[in-house]
């Protein structure tokens, strides 16, 4: 093997192997410091591309339970007040019974429709009902169900001051004027709105319950590309430690042999 002066190619070599080491050991450093695979663009262009969309879906997917979950508070606010109008539905069934008794006089039948007259305002208050300045009656609204918002629920309105048996009785004067149909019917259509509106929560319930495993889902694939594997980065920093150990010493042995020359010169 010649000697030379001006080349020394085993430490060309040595510091190529060096840099090459300690450039891996940096990468090393960086995935388990941030805990992603994926610490630049160039590590794997292609699945930060599939990461970032996956992401965003998942991110999606929370955005919209949360909207169901509101959607789900409004319902349940309007089955109150429906709950409310079907027990004073109840009270007036009751006073207009107790309205017949021949025995009471027209006093008496008075201060009934005083009360009457009370609860017929209160239905029309009900009817009124607001949750967060969106009206609880009266009004269609429609919940978007999917992350893509191809996906929608439709909630129908429910048009309490408008049913034909409530009207009916917020437009007697007095319950002399109140039959057990316009009672009859007031009653069915605020069960058949409270029984919509259970209908509603319940097809609710479900599409937050699959929203919740396909953002369950989308975070374990992005976790699969872009999450680092703890187990197997820490063997390979292991390993690109030694190496640029290895390589550092090596460069130093290299350097020296050039020692060698100064002695035959000598």
């Amino acid at each position: 093997m010649a000697v030379v002066i001006n080349t020394n190619n085993a430490a060309t070599a040595a510091a190529n192997n060096l840099a090459a080491s300690n450039t891996s050991l940096q990468r090393s450093l960086n995935r388990l410091s941030s805990g992603s695979k994926i610490v630049s663009p160039s590590d794997d262009a292609g699945g930060l591309a599939v990461s970032m969309k996956l992401s965003a879906a998942a991110r999606r997917s929370g955005a919209a339970n949360s909207n169901i979950g509101n959607s789900v508070s409004y319902l349940q606010t309007q089955d109150g007040a429906l709950k409310v109008a079907g027990k004073v539905l109840d009270r007036i069934s009751e006073l207009r019974v107790l309205y017949q008794d021949q025995t009471k006089n027209a006093s008496d039948l008075a201060n009934y429709d005083q009360e009457f007259t009370q609860l017929k305002a209160e239905l029309t208050s009900i009817a009124g009902e607001k949750f967060n300045g969106v009206s609880l009656f009266a009004t269609a609204l429609s919940t978007k169900v999917s992350e893509d918002g191809t996906q929608s629920v439709a909630l129908a309105s429910k048009d309490l001051a408008a049913d034909a048996g409530v009207a009916a009785i917020t437009g007697a004067a007095n319950l002399a004027a109140v039959t057990q149909t316009n009672v009859d019917n007031a009653i069915q259509g605020v069960a058949t709105m409270r029984a919509q509106n259970g209908a509603e929560q319940s097809r609710l319930g479900f599409a937050a319950e699959l929203l919740t495993v396909n953002k369950s889902n989308l975070e374990a694939a992005n976790s699969r590309i872009a999450d680092v594997d703890v187990a197997d980065e820490s063997t390979q920093l292991a390993r690109w430690n030694v190496l640029t150990q290895s390589g550092t010493a090596m460069l130093s042995q290299a350097n020296q042999s050039a020692q060698s020359v100064m002695r035959l010169l000598g």
